[in-house]
């Protein structure tokens, strides 16, 4: 199937809810005048009196799903990443997570995705921001089935959510009938040299590009789609990091703050694998093309796969080091 027939996340998002609005009447949309770009306004043409359009306001959209959840119901309110974290993050720190409401946030054109938006719409430090919230789940879907089955959880989760969403289409990872829940990854691939950690539509399958020209020159890697970067799959991280002895993380997002330091604190905690991260270093976005910005910003299978040699690499390193000193 080819890009042009795939469906948009934007779209299986907002099909999902409507499926879900039509079970549960306590659904709610709210948007900040972006409902053709999110891709919710199917929503209110079959819900006209269950969405809300709030203008370009997004911090007032926030305060007001908090007030909906507080009068019962389950408001999803969405706009552009870099609006959704750093615009609007006081009234969701306070009027929703303080408040222990249920405002399930969305967040689309994640960090490359946000493409020809430009630099000011181009969010690499949202994670980094939301992790600071306490309780707050935050979630990316790799593909369509995992979007439909998360956004599905996060309407029984009680308590605020963060949805890092792609817009554009992405084909499927999984087959229709794989189950999903927060705070469980996936392994899409089992290794014995080194495990990747990725997240998100981009970067999942450049993990996966990566592991096959990693197994070209004899590397065999694990690859696992974390799906929830909070709570983190602490479990399965630790599993695999003592299974292969080398993390490499991969993400849409700066190394600061995000995955790789989610990944960085457990390891931290608990010594014994090398890590590399692969993410953006500490620099603002700019204009272009997803591909271009990829390779601009190294979010790409080859700095993977350059990332996976330092860590095996450093792995031996390691080995030889202990047998040393033994």
């Amino acid at each position: 199937m080819s890009a042009n027939e795939l469906k948009e996340m934007r779209f299986v998002y907002t099909e999902t809810l409507i499926e879900l609005a039509k079970e549960d009447p306590r659904i709610v949309v709210l948007e900040a005048d972006l409902m053709k770009a999110t891709g919710t306004g199917s929503f209110g043409a079959v819900f006209p009196d269950r969405t809300f359009n709030v203008g370009v306001a997004e911090a007032n959209m926030v305060g007001i799903a908090a007030g909906l959840s507080a009068r019962g119901l389950i408001p999803f309110a969405a706009t552009f990443c870099c609006f959704a974290s750093r615009r609007a993050f006081d009234q969701f720190f306070i009027s929703a997570n303080y408040a222990r409401l249920n405002v399930k946030l969305v967040g689309t054109d994640p960090g490359v995705s946000a493409a020809f938006n430009g630099g000011t719409h181009m969010s690499f430090e949202d994670i980094g921001l939301m992790r600071t919230i306490p309780k707050l789940v935050i979630f990316e879907p790799s593909d369509p089935v995992s979007l439909k089955a998360l956004v599905r959880e996060a309407v029984t989760h009680v308590g605020s959510t963060y949805l890092r969403l792609h817009r554009k289409p992405i084909p499927p990872l999984y087959p229709e009938t794989e189950t999903f829940q927060f705070g469980k990854g996936k392994v899409l691939r089992e290794g014995k040299d080194l495990t990747i950690i990725a997240l998100g539509a981009i970067m999942v399958p450049e993990a996966l590009k990566a592991a096959d020209l990693l197994a070209q020159e004899g590397i065999s890697a694990a690859v696992i789609d974390i799906l929830t970067v909070k709570p983190l799959d602490e479990e399965l991280v630790l599993h695999w990091a003592k299974e292969t002895g080398a993390v490499v993380t991969a993400e849409n997002h700066q190394r600061m703050g995000g995955l790789g330091s989610a990944v960085a604190e457990i390891l931290a905690e608990h010594p014994g694998a090398v890590l590399r991260r692969v993410g953006v270093q500490d620099e603002f976005g700019e204009v272009g093309t997803q591909a271009y910005l990829q390779e601009r910003f190294g979010l790409t299978a080859a700095r993977i796969v350059e990332a996976s040699r330092s860590a095996v690499a450093g792995k031996a390193l390691r080995q030889s080091a202990i047998m040393v000193h033994n």
